[in-house]
């Protein structure tokens, strides 16, 4: 399966489906959110490690990670401008796809406009300095989810989930059954069942 069909068929299930189907604690700290709504994106990972209010390493990725990727970065939750409008401008020309960082970014209004997602703790004017790299395509722990080049990115309104490289095929085929039985559900909520009896808990009925 090409890198694109995979990526579609993630970004259509979604982060919640496909935490919900992967069994994993795969999920990132649900404070990490979109600083636009709507954004979205499915790709792999490139990992990077920022020395809290240092963004040397995002700079040094931007040359070494593969075109279509999502640069992942943990600044060990350091709130500071990473990331602006000049980043998201030299990612765009470099061919990288998003971003998800466990730190912060500024320039909101301008990766609105154009439409680059990106995910972040908290949003920042504080500058950053430019004098260490930690490691820049290693792997990473990020709120307790390890995450290794090439594991996949879902990020969307709901959160962002990283899955390992090895289990994605069977997390997709996973996501697909489970999003199926729910589109059943809903059709037979549209004709009058309830919650009640489609998930077996008429038990309960008499415990109100």
């Amino acid at each position: 399966m090409s890198h694109a069909k995979r990526n579609a068929r993630a970004l259509a299930l979604g982060a919640s489906t496909l935490y919900e189907a992967s069994g994993q604690p795969c999920a990132i700290d649900p404070a990490i959110r979109p600083v636009w709504a709507g954004a979205a994106i499915a790709a792999p990972a490139y990992p990077v490690r920022c020395a809290p209010g240092d963004n040397l390493a995002i700079h040094l990725a931007l040359e070494r990670a593969p075109r279509g990727s999502v640069l992942v970065v943990t600044a060990n939750d350091f709130v500071a401008g990473y990331w602006g409008e000049v980043l998201t401008v030299a990612a765009e020309a470099a061919g990288i796809v998003g971003l998800v960082i466990d730190g912060g970014v500024r320039d909101v209004a301008a990766m609105s406009r154009r439409r680059f997602p990106v995910f972040s703790r908290g949003i920042s004017v504080r500058g950053t300095i430019k004098a260490s790299a930690p490691s820049v395509g290693q792997p990473i722990h990020m709120t307790g989810v390890q995450i290794a080049a090439g594991d996949l990115v879902v990020a969307d309104d709901d959160g962002v989930v990283v899955l390992p490289f090895a289990q994605i095929d069977a997390v997709l085929v996973a996501g697909e059954a489970r999003a199926r039985k729910e589109a059943d559900f809903m059709a037979r909520l549209a004709l009058g069942e309830t919650t009640v009896d489609l998930l077996g808990l008429s038990a309960w009925r008499t415990c109100a």
